[in-house]
């Protein structure tokens, strides 16, 4: 017989069967709930975390006080090494930029070196540009000009050698993710180098952001070349040099009449070698050995210079080694360098070289730099020169260099009295041309294409 069901139980069966899915759904929307509103709260989290990054790294956006953010990278490749400057500015509307931090590294040797083996060129370019990866925030990479100019020791190269080093570059530029145009990667001339360092000491100064402030000159003296640049007050200055040493400069809204001139073979090696008879780019002949006065008696060494090594040795002893070693000096400038009368008159800093030998005889502190008046070059020079035999192992051209920048800053038209000012850094950024050139070409893109500017 089939048992019939009872009803009773069914009946108390139904409301809990209800309850049951009733919580359940209850519990499952709570819980959808809270894991869509933690989910929004994430997604808005991140979102407000972009836009305060875009805010803060964005090159359209501002940063915590209104003033926009932006950088620039410039390599120097120099005649010693290869260098990169990642500059970061800010700048409030209308207002000149700020420079707010400077990376800077440097590799040995120069791009010159690998001039008949354009190949190893890109390691040390790949690794500097690795430093400017990890320098500047990704949002930025885009739109951060990336720029090389090459100065003295690639304008002394065979013209087909240094395009082909060039070329090289600009393959790795293009390959990186920064802004890169057409004429990304050049060999600086002269002029260009001198104005741009300029442009670098007259901004730390102060003195383009205050147009009634009196501009410095600059003095740089590198391995290959010597430049000198200022602002003449005077109309007789303009008047009275050649045409070529006048250069006009467009930056931040106004136009600067420059005197600016770039000695290539001046430097202080391509000095040394003229100084030495030797003949830039090229070995001595039949190797033989290589004999100034300007080094100490009975001297005997190598040479190295633009990959090329001399043999070198020094003269008999004399009674005034000075006065031979000066007569040589100023055979090889005679003629050579341009003098005002103005120089006499203006404030100026002296670089590179400069400050280098003036640290190394102790006319100036190492670190911090210092003033001295041209004449201690002079009186320096004298010293060492006499007692240059002690001198031999540590640096058997302290008396020939010192000699030379004597000499040289006289022809220039500077006094014995004239006080130069001989820093690396003014308020703890680099006083090289670098600052200054990236700071033009920005400013070059900025402005609109016109028959002025192309």
């Amino acid at each position: 017989m089939r048992k019939i069901p009872n009803n009773g139980n069914l009946k108390m069966a139904y409301p809990l069967g209800l309850f049951v899915c009733l919580f359940i759904y209850v519990a499952y929307i709570k819980w959808h709930w809270a894991s869509a509103t933690q989910a929004f709260f994430s997604i808005t989290e991140a979102a407000a975390g972009a836009r305060r990054g875009q805010q803060a790294h964005s090159p359209t956006g501002t940063a915590g006080h209104g003033h926009e953010v932006f950088y620039g990278i410039m390599f120097d490749a120099g005649s010693t090494g290869t260098r990169i400057h990642i500059f970061q500015f800010a700048q409030q509307p209308r207002e000149t930029p700020t420079l707010t931090h400077e990376t800077f590294r440097a590799l040995k040797p120069g791009l010159s070196a690998y001039a008949d083996d354009v190949e190893k060129s890109t390691q040390g370019i790949q690794e500097l540009l690795d430093v400017a990866k990890q320098e500047i925030p990704f949002d930025f990479w885009k739109v951060t000009p990336l720029v090389l100019k090459a100065t003295a020791g690639l304008r002394l190269l065979p013209g087909e050698k240094a395009q082909k080093l060039l070329q090289k570059v600009e393959e790795v530029f293009k390959a990186s993710p920064f802004l890169v145009r057409e004429d990304c990667v050049s060999i600086m001339n002269g002029t260009d180098e001198g104005v741009s360092a300029w442009i670098t000491v007259n901004f730390l100064t102060g003195s383009l952001k205050a147009p009634g402030r009196s501009s410095v000159g600059m003095l740089d003296l590198g391995g290959g070349s010597t430049q000198i640049t200022f602002l003449p007050s005077l109309q007789g200055t303009l008047q009275t040099s050649p045409a070529s040493y006048i250069t006009l400069l467009q930056m931040f809204n106004r136009t600067y009449q420059l005197y600016s001139y770039s000695y290539l073979g001046l430097g202080l090696m391509s000095a040394r070698l003229a100084l030495l008879g030797g003949v830039e780019g090229q070995p001595a002949t039949d190797g033989k050995e290589l004999v100034s006065p300007c080094l100490p008696p009975g001297f005997r060494g190598e040479w190295e210079h633009a990959e090329v090594t001399y043999r070198i040795s020094g003269e008999k002893a004399a009674a005034n080694p000075h006065e031979l070693c000066a007569s040589r000096v100023s055979e090889i400038l005679r003629g050579k360098v341009h003098r005002t009368e103005e120089v006499k008159h203006m404030d100026f800093y002296a670089f590179s070289y400069y400050y280098d030998l003036a640290a190394q005889v102790g006319l100036i502190d190492a670190e911090r730099g210092g003033s001295l008046v041209v004449g201690d070059f002079e009186i320096a020079a004298k010293y060492v020169c006499r007692t240059m035999e002690t001198h031999t192992q540590t640096n058997p051209f302290v008396c020939m260099d010192l000699t030379y920048v004597s000499l040289l800053l006289q022809e220039f038209g500077f006094p014995g009295n004239k006080v130069l000012k001989l820093t690396r850094k003014i308020d703890d950024i680099e006083t090289s041309w670098a600052l200054g050139a990236i700071f033009h070409y920005m400013d070059s893109l900025s402005r609109p294409k016109g028959p002025a500017n192309e």
